[in-house]
Order: C-alpha cells, then sequence, then structure tokens
C-alpha cells in the first residue's frame, strides 16, 4: 500500500517541529555547546565507536546535532532527512563549525539512490524507526548503503517501552507490539518534545510500533550479522512522567521503581 498521506502529514509536522528545535529555546538539544565546538553526543550513541577516517551515513538526521558530532570526531559523514527545515538547520550548524559534513533531502527508503557510494557505517537513533511503516524495507535499505564489512549502530526506544502508556498516574499497557502498516497509530500532538511550550500547527502524525524480533530478524534477513545487543535503563527523553532526569541528558526510573528497559543499541556487520 502507498503511505503518501501518511509521509506527507508526518513532514509538515516535522517541518514544523524542526524550526522549534533549531530555535533551541530551552537549551535542549544544546547547540550553544555545540557551536562552541563541544561535542555533546551521549554516551550510549556513542557506542558507534572510532570514526576517524570513515564515510559514515546518519539517517534521519534531523537538525544534525548528532551528524556534526561524528564530523568533529573525524568521520565523513552524510545526513539525510525529509525536511528541508531540518537540513536547513544542519547545514548552517555545520558551516558555522566549518565542518566537512553533507545533507541530502528525501525519503529514507530511497537512501541507495540519494546517497553516493557505499558507506564504512550507518548511525541510527532515538526516534527514528517508529516513523518507517516497513521496518524489513528498512533494514534492506540500511544494508543497501553499506561496504561489505560495513557496520549500522542503531540506538533506540525499546519497543517494551513503547508498548507502555501513562493511564490514571500508572504506568500499563497502551499499544500492540506491532502496528499494522495499514493502521497506524495517529497522534495529535499541539507541542513537541524539547520542552518549550510552541505550539504545532500541523498536529497529526503517524507512526508503527516494531516488536524487537521484527528490528532484530529484519536485519539479519537483509544480510547483516548482529555483533552486539544491549538494552539500557536509559532514555535521552522522558515518555512517562514518573522518569527522573539524571546529572547526565538521561531519564530512568526512579529508586524503588521495578527496573525496566528504556532503550536499545546494537552493531550490525554486512557480511
Amino acid at each position: 500500500m502507498t503511505h503518501d498521506h501518511h509521509y506527507a502529514a508526518n513532514l509538515a509536522n516535522w517541518d514544523e517541529r524542526a524550526a522549534i528545535h533549531a530555535a533551541d529555546e530551552s537549551g535542549f538539544y544544546k547547540l550553544a555547546q555545540i557551536r562552541k565546538g563541544q561535542d555533546i553526543l551521549d554516551p550510549i550513541a556513542g557506542g558507534i565507536g572510532d570514526v576517524r577516517g570513515l564515510r559514515v551515513a546518519h539517517l534521519q538526521c534531523h537538525i544534525g546535532t548528532d551528524t556534526v558530532c561524528l564530523a568533529m570526531r573525524g568521520a565523513s559523514i552524510t545526513g539525510l532527512d525529509f525536511s528541508p527545515t531540518a537540513l536547513c538547520a544542519a547545514r548552517s550548524l555545520a558551516a558555522d563549525l566549518q565542518l566537512d559534513a553533507q545533507f541530502v533531502e528525501g525519503n529514507v527508503y530511497d537512501a541507495r539512490a540519494l546517497l553516493e557510494g557505499e558507506f564504512d557505517r550507518v548511525f541510527v537513533t532515538w526516534g527514528a524507526i517508529n516513523w518507517l511503516p516497513d521496518i524489513a524495507r528498512w533494514a534492506k535499505t540500511v544494508a543497501s548503503i553499506l561496504k561489505p564489512g560495513g557496520k549500522l549502530f542503531l540506538a533506540e526506544a525499546h519497543p517494551t517501552t513503547l508498548c507502555l502508556d501513562w493511564v490514571d498516574g500508572r504506568i500499563a499497557p497502551g499499544f500492540d507490539l506491532r502496528t499494522p502498516q495499514a493502521q497506524p497509530i495517529a497522534e495529535d500532538l499541539a507541542t513537541t518534545y524539547n520542552e518549550t511550550q510552541t505550539e504545532i500547527r500541523s498536529t497529526r502524525t503517524y507512526e508503527w510500533m516494531h516488536a524487537l524480533s521484527d528490528i532484530l530478524n529484519g536485519l539479519v534477513a537483509a544480510g547483516l550479522r548482529i555483533d552486539r545487543f544491549d538494552e539500557h535503563e536509559e532514555l535521552p527523553w522522558a515518555p512517562f512522567p514518573n522518569l527522573v532526569k539524571g546529572p547526565d541528558i538521561y531519564y530512568r526510573f526512579p529508586p524503588g521503581h521495578p527496573r525496566l528497559p528504556l532503550s536499545f543499541s546494537l552493531i550490525a556487520t554486512k557480511g
């Protein structure tokens, strides 16, 4: 089936979000620190490892904060995103820092046609794959732009967490493990997540839940070998109001609360 309507709605929403995020009135994206040359890549995302001298593709790069941090670490990097507003902010940020980071506009599923050559690393983090209807197709796309021996690094919210919701002051099951492609989760949110109250006009978004097994098996079917898989008790944003922000950037459950997996990361190699 076609997802043109879902894509268009999400694009309109993310164009507005990108403008709010690029203003960074709350400091959520740490743009002031980045413009001073600070590498603010979070420790979990830093699990990509040493990228010096490597060609890296950052898929769904948004306003480019992590993209430029990887460039600071010596990567030859290309960011891809569907939002022209986000990419305008990303290019401005890279130019301010005089970094050689390239940015390409387009649908992530078209990455093979949009990006030149093959890459040593593909980098995907934090709130990316939930916007994609077909996780198996995404995995094939990742494999198509990696060179043999190249690696995917993925860090995302844990599917267990994404199945839960905040109901009547407590965490409770809220969503199915898998979202049918033809029946995405539709939401209307008046504001974005960066701790500002600027209202969004294009409120409608569409998302899809992907089971952890579907993510892993999709990568394996695409010809990638899972080298490492980790579950984490931290997340860079708070999906539930009872999470507590630590001295680092991460939110965690408070002391005494059962420890649940909030995020995961993995490294997979193309054979």
